[in-house]
């Protein structure tokens, strides 16, 4: 690794020592604008753009620190905005593109940002509606949208040859206001979407993202030859924390947010490793299983033999055991016959995924492994600048985060069991809330995480359930509803999405979406009526689903057995307010709208 880019203290540094010593490596894969195919932005490129990008925003008045909004979904003018923004010295303020105008307002406002970034027209619309609330909001620079009459929007090209302009009037300015970006200058404000409440402005300095670039190259797990694919949104602290370890490692990142173009993108780029959220692996889950196995007879059977084969050799591999010669060849048969074409949905180069986010159910992990696909999962917070904790090739337990990165801390507090983190990575503090500041971080600024977990012998987390989460009986029994989720998801292909609930009631019950396309494919197959709202009532849809509560429930001590269960008509969405942008659900949210129902669930139970 270049020794500049090793002692770079700020992410524009990191980019300008990255840019100098390879600027002829590939750095970004993008789709090609019409028809298929990808392009290529070499690190030269890249710098050439962020120069441009960083030069147009002082030409336009912004100063040290001031903050910038970027409105958009995952591409990769996100990631020059963003750099182009560090670059000028300012700071970078996340708005999810599904946010709502009210809720961009409410985070432009509360920022301060003096500009913002907006992908298209319908982004600038949101912005404009607002725009009267928004007096420090100066200019909208917008990546595909149209000039406004008046100037306050400025299309992307325009822009960026304005900053060109600029740049060559001063062609030192850019060096110069770099070497003066402290590591403790503010570099991000994400605000959390949070599952209840208004959402709060995370302070994340310079050396947070330089110390998670630093931390994830110590691992090891990752080189310059590795290839990402990045589709995870950016407004996300974990979408976020890949541009810091692409520019500390040097490694190229394709990068497309369109989720209905990840399968076939992941064929076309083959890439080395790949990060997503629980809830895809879940969703790719179903689709396999119900793929194997709704047809019944041979190919049923076989598909279960594989995974059988698959599962025992793979829990030996995990325990440090050698596999037996003929467990060997049947699973080498079993690669053949079924895995193969698992594998083949991610792209034959796939060295691991890295799940974060969510919890990941072990069964999950446990499941993908046994076709040979490894997933890391991993944890952190927004308040630690996302990556805290992770598992590694060699050094996997499946049900736990796995180890700290080097330089982060971990405790338990002996009270409630509750996860303390410190370290570079930790936030400053909550934006405009030294209250809710001194909640989170103690004097010494260890952060409060608000989860629970053990750490076992080896230095292992393991995440039992968050602490305003958990349930608490009429019977004053705890019980961790993320586990018991995530272990139905795991059992049923034909459920979607969980919700149990329990809290001061006598016993627990759910509420589950279907998995469409799963479903759709039983209605077909046995004459049914293929629209959600109907096959939530169906009978048969609830018979299909008994034997996976059944199956979790006879693992379960009676206090935490789901007793009831009811099938909702649609999936929970973001658009609908029932699902964070990082698609965790809202709690609270869907047990106020399904409040009746869940009422029914318990009238006249003693």
């Amino acid at each position: 690794m270049p020794d500049a880019v090793r002692t770079a203290r700020s992410i524009p540094a990191m980019l300008l020592a990255r840019a100098t010593e390879t600027p002829d490596r590939p750095a970004f894969l993008v789709p090609a604008p019409s028809g298929p195919g990808w392009i290529t932005l070499i690190w030269a490129n890249v710098l050439a753009q962020v120069r441009a990008v960083a030069s147009g925003l002082r030409e336009l008045g912004l100063a040290s620190e001031d903050r910038c909004a970027i409105l958009s979904s995952t591409r990769v003018d996100w990631i020059l905005a963003d750099l182009g923004i560090l670059g000028a010295g300012g700071a970078t303020t996340t708005i999810y593109p599904s946010n709502t105008a009210e809720e961009c307002r409410f985070i432009i406002a509360d920022s301060g940002a003096r500009f913002a970034f907006a992908e298209n027209d319908e982004q600038v619309a949101k912005l404009s509606v607002v725009r009267k609330d928004l007096p420090t909001l100066t200019h909208v620079i917008t990546f595909d949208g149209k000039a406004s009459a008046d100037g306050w929007v400025i299309p992307w090209k325009d822009f960026l040859e304005r900053g060109r302009a600029a740049d060559a009037r001063d062609p030192g300015a850019f060096e110069r206001i770099v070497a003066g970006v402290a590591p403790t200058s503010l570099a991000t404000l994400v605000y959390t979407s949070g599952t209840t409440g208004q959402p709060k402005g995370v302070e994340l300095t310079q050396d947070c993202w330089v110390y998670e670039g630093e931390a994830i190259d110590a691992l090891g797990l990752l080189t310059p030859d590795d290839v990402q694919y990045l589709w995870l949104p950016l407004s996300h602290v974990f979408g976020k924390v890949l541009e810091a370890a692409q520019l500390r490692i040097g490694f190229p990142t394709a990068i497309d947010g369109r989720i209905d173009k990840l399968v076939e993108n992941l064929a076309q780029v083959r890439p080395t490793f790949v990060c997503a959220v629980p809830r895809i692996f879940e969703k790719v889950h179903n689709k396999i299983v119900a793929g194997g196995t709704s047809s019944g007879g041979v190919k049923a059977a076989l598909f279960e033999w594989a995974f059988r084969i698959g599962n025992r050799a793979a829990r030996l591999e995990r325990e440090g055991r050698s596999v037996p010669l003929v467990l060997g060849a049947q699973r080498a048969l079993a690669t053949r016959l079924v895995f193969q074409k698992v594998r083949k949905l991610f792209g034959d180069r796939l060295r691991f995924f890295v799940s974060g986010s969510a919890p990941l159910s072990r069964e999950m992990a446990e499941f993908f492994h046994a076709a040979g696909i490894l997933i890391l999962e991993g944890y952190g917070l927004t308040e630690s600048s996302a990556a805290s904790f992770i598992n590694l090739p060699g050094k996997t337990r499946f049900g736990t985060v796995g180890l700290p990165l080097p330089g982060t801390e971990v405790k338990i507090a002996p009270e409630d069991g509750e996860i303390l983190l410190h370290g570079r990575g930790i936030m400053r503090g909550y934006k405009g809330l030294p209250e809710e500041t001194s909640a989170a971080l103690t004097q010494d600024r260890w952060l409060r995480t608000g989860d629970i977990g053990e750490v076992d012998a080896e230095g292992f987390l393991r995440i039992t359930d968050r602490k305003k989460d958990l349930i608490k009986t009429s019977g004053g029994k705890y019980v961790a509803p993320q586990f018991l989720e995530g272990k139905l998801k795991a059992i049923s292909p034909w459920i979607d999405q969980v919700l149990v609930h329990g809290n001061n009631r006598n016993f627990c019950t759910a509420l589950v979406t279907l998995d469409e396309e799963a479903i759709r494919k039983w209605a077909r197959e046995n004459g049914a009526d293929a629209s959600l709202p109907v096959l939530a009532k169906d009978d048969r849809v609830r018979a299909l689903l008994k034997p996976a509560f059944d199956q979790l429930n006879a693992e379960l001590p009676s206090y935490s057995t789901i007793k009831k269960f009811a099938v909702l008509p649609a999936s929970l969405t973001v658009e609908a307010g029932e699902l964070t942008p990082s698609l965790k659900v809202k709690r609270k949210v869907v047990e106020q709208k399904y409040k009746a129902l869940l009422d029914g669930f318990y009238a006249g139970a003693v």
